[in-house]
């Protein structure tokens, strides 16, 4: 787990070293154990390193393998290094470390871009031929690693965090009008390629693009989930092999060369994979657990279940309260880890835990991804039986924060666009082959598009703020495969991931299966009061913000005058959605 960059010449000229230097800064906290730069004719690298596996100084990067002539940065975790390299040195090739890093300049050159589809883990690499002059870059199947991408005529840049990139400069910093309209409407959710600004774009998950000295180029997506059901088992069958799959995907997050613990929220996802390690016999495990102090009646902490599970399983616990001072400084600090602006409120909850996670562990596994990929959150429910005919609107009907004419409501008339352009992007994805039921469809845009750039964009920015690597075993692709498969009504069962939660029973405490479904709870942020609220307030009414004109003043008036009671669909303040808005782009010198 790593902090990447670089830049590729398509003018001839050689790689700016200088401007990739610039990068250094922005992603020194990904990767404090050390820095590596390396340059060739039109390609300049730069990694920052968190040593994960092979802990010397054989597994540092840029890697250069001079005999097959490649070079490579890579950003995330190959869980199956050790089989693949098996595999190669069987094909006579030779490795100098034990790191997983090499494993994949190895498969790329004897199965080239298809290497891709044989990595269990979570990456995202670029690679040099020093021969050709080719550029490839691959993101993994479900989006964990980021790879942002600034480009011109002359060049193109690359780097793990979109601040990366404006530090190395020349980078249209517009903001992009369709994307500002995914933001108000989709909870923050701006689909790839898109990012809120106009020079910078992301590489899309599943992708491996391949760009030529000429700057020619091509992009292809190298997986999907499966798009018809083709098992046909009993509903206990289809517990054992989601509890088989679940089990799997845990221990593949357990490759390390140093401790991994347990982000444990008390909610039956990271209870689970705490008993499942519990299980395959792993003592001594540290796990982690945040609260904050109850707002406006609503509590701030769900330790009676996360104390359950500890005493349950003799885990070593760690109990961290947050005290209301802490919740300021920590907004800043979140805001500033942010690549993009997300809205969710738990952002600053997850970085104020990976700060005292990363006082005593490096690598960490976490619950996110269950609730996309098995149906747990409550607004799936109403999308069963709704004739495919309708499914993108009914699918934006329980969802956005508001539907397009109301987006054009809150900002100025410059800000408009034609259309609804979030509205038409569910419908294109909604109406591609395969998904056989309004559900399938709805839980394969929240896999593939919304859990990528909110939920798991939120953890790894906020993990990587402080050198902690998360792992997600839920988004293991073939567990994300098998759930897929599984018929819709066994994941709706339960009041949601019914077949979860039958897969739990007798591994998980009953009282964790059958409790209320509980969110990680930050009731100082969605109740804005004192501090938190005078931030916001002063970003709105900023000198910065009026020259901006994003929203409409009488809008902001209104809002600000009862902060808290505009909410969007699902239920987030509005207030916060504008304001962490304007305090992302001033925090990025905007």
């Amino acid at each position: 787990m790593c902090g990447l960059g670089g830049e590729f010449r398509l003018d001839g000229a050689r790689g700016d070293r200088d401007a990739v230097a610039r990068m250094s800064p922005c992603l020194e906290r990904r990767g404090p154990d050390s820095k590596g730069t390396w340059s060739h004719g039109p390609v300049a690298f730069l990694h920052h390193r968190l040593k994960i596996i092979d802990l010397s100084e054989a597994g540092s990067q840029p890697m250069v393998d001079e005999e097959l002539r490649l070079a490579l940065v890579f950003n995330g975790c190959i869980y199956n290094h050790h089989e693949l390299r098996r595999e190669l040195q069987g094909h006579g090739y030779r490795f100098r470390s034990t790191s997983d890093t090499e494993v994949i300049l190895a498969a790329y050159h004897h199965w080239g871009t298809a290497c891709v589809d044989r990595f269990l883990g979570m990456f995202a690499f670029v690679i040099h031929e020093l021969d050709s002059g080719r550029l490839v870059m691959a993101r993994d199947r479900l989006g964990i690693k980021p790879l942002y991408l600034s480009e011109t005529p002359q060049r193109i840049r690359f780097a793990s965090t979109l601040p990366a990139l404006l530090a190395a400069g020349d980078v249209d910093t517009s903001i992009d009008a369709v994307a500002l309209h995914h933001y108000l409407s989709w909870h923050s959710v701006v689909p790839a390629p898109r990012t809120m600004l106009t020079g910078v774009r992301k590489l899309p998950p599943a992708t491996v693009r391949v760009i030529e000295p000429d700057g020619s180029a091509t992009e292809s997506v190298y997986w999907n989930p499966p798009a018809t059901r083709e098992l046909s088992l009993s509903p206990g069958e289809w517990r054992e092999r989601t509890l088989a799959a679940l089990e799997a995907a845990v221990r593949r997050r357990m490759v390390s060369d140093v401790p991994v613990g347990v982000l444990l929220s008390g909610g039956l996802d990271s209870s689970l994979i705490v008993s499942l390690l519990a299980k395959a016999g792993q003592s001594g495990l540290a796990t982690f657990s945040i609260g904050f102090n109850s707002v406006a009646g609503e509590s701030g902490d769900e330790f009676e279940y996360s104390d359950l599970m500890a005493k349950e399983f003799g885990t070593d616990h760690h109990k961290i309260m947050i005290p209301d001072d802490r919740l300021a400084s920590g907004l800043d600090g979140a805001i500033g880890a942010m690549s993009e602006p997300m809205v969710s409120h738990d952002c600053v909850a997850f970085y104020l835990l990976s700060e005292e996670v990363s006082k005593s562990i490096t690598v960490v596994q976490s619950g996110q991804g269950a609730d996309e990929v098995f149906a747990g959150y409550d607004w799936y429910p109403p999308l069963a039986g709704v004739p495919r005919s309708k499914a993108a609107q009914a699918y934006a009907d329980v969802f956005f924060d508001r539907p397009g004419h109301l987006v054009a409501g809150l900002l100025n008339p410059q800000w408009h666009v034609s259309g609804d352009p979030s509205l038409s992007y569910v419908r294109d994805h909604f109406a591609a082959p395969g998904a056989q039921t309004t559900l399938d469809a709805a839980l394969r845009i929240d896999s593939r598009v919304m859990l990528v750039d909110d939920p798991v964009k939120r953890v790894d920015n906020m993990t990587m703020a402080w050198g902690l690597e998360a792992r997600v075993p839920f988004l293991d692709h073939e567990l994300v495969e098998l759930a897929a498969l599984c018929p819709p009504e066994l994941k709706l069962a339960h009041g949601g991931k019914g077949v979860l939660k039958e897969a739990a029973r007798g591994v998980v405490p009953d009282a964790v299966i059958d409790r209320t479904k509980g969110y990680f709870p930050v009731p100082g942020v969605r109740h804005l009061d004192g501090q938190i609220l005078d931030r916001v307030r002063d970003a709105l009414l900023s000198r910065t913000a009026t020259d901006r004109a994003l929203y409409r003043p009488e809008v902001v008036n209104t809002l600000l005058a009862d902060p808290n009671t505009a909410r969007t669909t699902i239920g987030a303040n509005v207030v916060w959605q504008l304001g962490l808005l304007e305090l992302w782009l001033q925090r990025i010198g905007l």
